[in-house]
């Protein structure tokens, strides 16, 4: 759960941890030398933001990622001044008595992303809760199999009286869409001289809702609602299916049709007559509205059709074995340790080290896939932008130490009792771009006191708190 304008020239690209870490940071080519933008027009308060856009020379061999476990930082003498400086304060300031004790259930990596070389370690390779920064995984997943352009389609089908509402997955679906699809409906159905229909719902895209191994049973209602593949304005409630059922026949009555008796489930016929529909938005832009906002239930509802793309059962199970096979033998992401059991983040018995969740996101900055990952690095929360899970709302960035940031860090957040993770990208004070994950477990201290502390190590990597 959870929930600006610098023009520089970038002289590098994020990218995670590999196997050449030991050689020293490489010559900056022409393509690294390209401008790189993270734009924002206005102040924080009214700011549109736009994503990050990555150009570097990454060759094949740095491509592949390795064993988190192999991730070792540089020795101090192979560092830049600026980046010597940065790791020294780190290794302070995770001391911090609100990060677990001294730091001693914290894992963080920093990583150069054009050099590929790790900065910066602490227990990287220490699998701990990761709350929300699962939704990286289940955002790479989904744009990989599903594809940025793809659509889901909510439809409306007729059949001996019978309407029936077959759902799709489209966690965006507002009342206002069921009325416009009442009222295309209602059309149809007035021509062919039909006034009294029966409403059914059709949610058997997803099966029958349980918890996630991990998910307590108080999450419902409050967190996130069960998985259905139907659902209306985005509430929580126990059948979000039949909720939407419910206000399909509402807006059918308001047209003139009578509805006869209650709604019911069922399965739509092969035979039956499509009469409308509801096209979704891009999954482009439902991975961005899940990471701007840390929404899990459509994380989870992303999950289940990247499962049922896979050809895997549309279940947690099926569902984390497809993001599995995509972060494994289609990215090369590093995968010891990981324990996934959903898509959201909510599962307490989850477990990823920081420097997955780095490879993860440093995945997302090679140019190569910029076109199938560039919604992650667009979606990640800008500090103090309004509306994300950084913004004011949260009293993120807020504090004497890491205001200085403010506009200069995109980074997902992650919370849960017990867990708190940040991890993003930001500009470092050489000029050269850090990917960093920070994953904090079992702190006793207020989520306020942690959530400060972190944000002050990301201030840290971006170098405007020295």
């Amino acid at each position: 759960m959870d929930a600006v304008r610098t023009d520089p020239e970038s002289p590098s690209t994020p990218h995670a941890p590999g196997r050449h870490r030991h050689r020293k940071p490489k010559a900056m080519s022409t393509a690294a030398r390209r401008a790189l933008v993270l734009a924002a027009t206005a102040p924080v308060a009214g700011a549109v933001f736009a994503g990050p856009s990555f150009a570097a020379d990454k060759t094949a061999a740095a491509a592949t990622v390795g064993s988190p476990d192999a991730a070792e930082p540089l020795s101090a003498a192979d560092l830049s001044d600026a980046d010597r400086a940065m790791a020294a304060k780190l290794g302070e300031r995770i001391n911090n008595p609100s990060l677990a004790n001294d730091g001693s259930s914290l894992s963080g990596v920093v990583l150069d992303s054009a050099s590929d070389e790790v900065i910066w370690g602490h227990n990287a390779s220490t699998a701990l809760m990761p709350a929300s920064n699962t939704k990286l995984a289940t955002a790479t997943a989904a744009l990989d199999q599903l594809g940025p352009e793809h659509r889901v389609a909510t439809k409306v089908v007729y059949s001996n009286g019978t309407l029936t509402l077959v759902g799709a997955g489209d966690r965006t679906l507002s009342s206002d869409d069921l009325g416009e699809m009442a009222r295309t409906a209602v059309d149809g159905l007035k021509a062919a001289g039909v006034t009294n229909v029966k409403v059914r719902i059709d949610d058997s895209l997803f099966p029958e809702p349980t918890l996630a191994e991990g998910w307590r049973a108080d999450y419902y209602d409050d967190q996130v609602a069960p998985v259905r593949a139907l659902s209306v304005d985005g509430k929580l409630s126990a059948d979000t299916s039949l909720d939407a059922g419910k206000v399909f026949a509402t807006k059918l009555a308001d047209r003139g049709v009578t509805v006869d008796g209650d709604v019911t489930r069922g399965t739509a016929g092969v035979g039956d007559v499509p009469v409308a529909q509801k096209v979704s938005p891009t999954v482009a832009e439902l991975v961005r509205t899940m990471l701007k906002t840390s929404n899990n239930d459509m994380a989870e509802t992303l999950l289940r059709l990247t499962a049922v793309k896979a050809g895997q059962p549309a279940t947690f199970e099926g569902g984390t074995a497809a993001v599995r096979q995509v972060l494994g033998e289609r990215y090369g992401i590093p995968l010891d340790n990981v324990v996934l059991h959903d898509g959201s983040g909510l599962s307490r018995a989850t477990r990823i080290p920081a420097a997955t969740i780095a490879a993860i996101l440093d995945n997302a900055t090679e140019p190569r896939h910029q076109y199938t990952l560039g919604p992650i690095l667009e979606g990640l929360p800008v500090a103090g932008e309004a509306g994300s899970t950084l913004g004011p709302e949260y009293a993120r960035f807020d504090d004497p130490n890491s205001k200085c940031a403010v506009n200069k860090v995109r980074a997902k957040t992650g919370t849960l009792t017990g867990a708190i993770a940040l991890s993003g990208v930001t500009q470092g004070k050489d000029g050269r771009w850090k990917v960093f994950s920070f994953v904090e477990n079992n702190s006793t201290a207020q989520n306020s006191e942690i959530t400060d502390a972190m944000d002050g190590l990301a201030a840290t990597v971006n170098g405007c708190w020295a």
